[in-house]
């Protein structure tokens, strides 16, 4: 995969040592064929390469973990697999353990992203670079974290927003750690408008796969949205060219990670019918999105779920994985205008339209139906944005978040009722994190 990737194998243990460092694992190894962290952090192929690493750390196992775990929850997928922590994960309820390996493995990806974004922001401006690369590196590694907190804030209740060495980090809120990663966002916008990037940049980390400012700009519209800034996001949406394109790229060696983990011989969950909403939520058969995304099986997993096969941006290893959708961008518009002081239902319709009646999506998402003809109503419009959402935002790891800002019915508790939209409002804190962290808080009953 081009100059930096070779070189960034000098560097895969150095990822893996901080991802250790920063989840409090004790476990310690000599290598003496890794890159010490003085030679990742001080030199201009360091730092370029470990930006690499980061991005491969994210894009592979933090993406896994980030679509699978809340996919399970909320019913986009099915498990078809004895492993444990899968049955756990369909099973949901309060008695979902602490040291189940999604729980954890959420968790652990992205606190060790956070930690490496950390060392490259710190580290980059002793080095000497062009000024290009020097936004470019520092924008970069603040997008990344911000993504891995506002993920971390999707599912968990309270969350780390600056990691610590000494495993004694200190939690907030998930509304206060949504506004990190806007003023992140915000920052690395700043960053890079100031000193633009670098061809530098682009042909050594991004390889044109990622368009930064629009990448930014649409986590931007996201995270704003979520944390109830409703002009804010609206702005940031706006400003979202939605012809452009980003995407995590992979290969033989760095697996598509759904794909890994659907596609594959032994897969460990499917998609669910009807993207896993209650049959009130009716999609015409001529949506495009259905047959984008999913390939009729008419099977039932073992708890009775009928799941579908997968395809979209999962059916083959080196499928590439949009960072975002871009017609996300008319869903937060539609979303904004309806849930701010003074609602525009006008504004929401036309946005809903330009989602449902979309021919020339750039990753051919398109739903390609006739224009909304329900009540004109803040409620009803609300219910045809996520029936959107799900269709649309299939799999990409927003599920949670939607399912209980859209005030779906709340889990009872009960483990095992598949009946459930959703099993889980958040994860319990995973094991590894409260036996080595004294600030961990409690665990959220449901």
């Amino acid at each position: 995969m081009k100059y930096i990737l070779k070189h960034k194998i000098k560097y895969a243990v150095l990822a893996l040592t901080v991802m250790l460092f920063a989840t409090g694992c004790e476990t310690d190894f000599d290598n003496p064929n890794a890159a010490t962290e003085e030679d990742a952090f001080s030199s201009r192929e360091g730092i370029i390469a470990t930006t690499v690493a980061m991005q491969q750390v994210y894009s592979t196992s933090g993406v896994r973990w980030m679509v699978e775990t809340p996919a399970i929850t909320t019913r986009e997928g099915g498990i078809t697999t004895t492993f444990q922590n899968m049955i756990e994960l369909e099973d949901g309820g309060s008695t979902l353990p602490n040291f189940n390996s999604n729980v954890k493995g959420m968790w652990s990806t992205m606190l060790s992203v956070m930690r490496i974004a950390e060392e490259i922001e710190a580290s980059t401006p002793n080095i000497e670079l062009e000024a290009g690369t020097t936004s470019g590196l520092i924008a970069y590694a603040k997008l990344f974290k911000a993504m891995c907190i506002a993920n971390l804030a999707q599912s968990y209740d309270q969350v780390v927003v600056q990691t610590n060495g000494d495993n004694n980090a200190t939690f907030v809120s998930r509304a206060e750690a949504m506004q990190t990663a806007i003023s992140l966002l915000t920052e690395a916008q700043a960053l890079i408008s100031a000193n633009p990037i670098s061809d530098e940049f682009v042909n050594e980390v991004t390889l044109g796969n990622i368009d930064v400012s629009n990448t930014i700009n649409a986590m931007l519209a996201r995270f704003n949205l979520f944390a109830g800034n409703y002009d804010a996001a609206l702005a940031a949406a706006n400003s979202v060219d939605s012809s452009s394109e980003s995407v995590f790229v992979y290969d033989s060696q760095n697996a598509n990670p759904i794909w890994d983990r659907v596609n594959n011989n032994n897969p460990n969950f499917k998609p669910r019918d009807n993207f896993g909403l209650p049959a009130e939520f009716v999609f015409d058969p001529a949506d495009g999105r259905l047959s984008f995304y999913l390939i009729s099986l008419d099977e039932n997993n073992q708890n009775g779920l009928p799941i579908e096969n997968l395809a979209g941006f999962f059916d083959a290893i080196s499928t590439a994985i949009p960072v975002y959708i871009p017609d996300e961008m008319q869903l937060i518009i539609a979303e904004a205008n309806l849930r701010k002081a003074s609602p525009n239902l006008g504004a929401a319709t036309t946005a809903i339209n330009n989602v449902l009646t979309d021919t020339d999506d750039v990753f051919g998402i398109n739903a390609n139906v006739a224009p909304y003809s329900g009540l004109n109503t803040v409620d009803a419009l609300l219910d045809e944005v996520y029936r959107n959402r799900r269709a649309e935002l299939f799999l990409i790891g927003t599920s949670l978040e939607d399912s209980r800002r859209f005030d779906r019915p709340e889990p009872s508790g009960t483990a095992m009722n598949y009946s459930e939209e959703r099993n889980r409002n958040f994860y319990p804190f995973p094991d590894t994190e409260r036996n080595s962290n004294p600030n961990t808080p409690a665990d959220p009953s449901i």
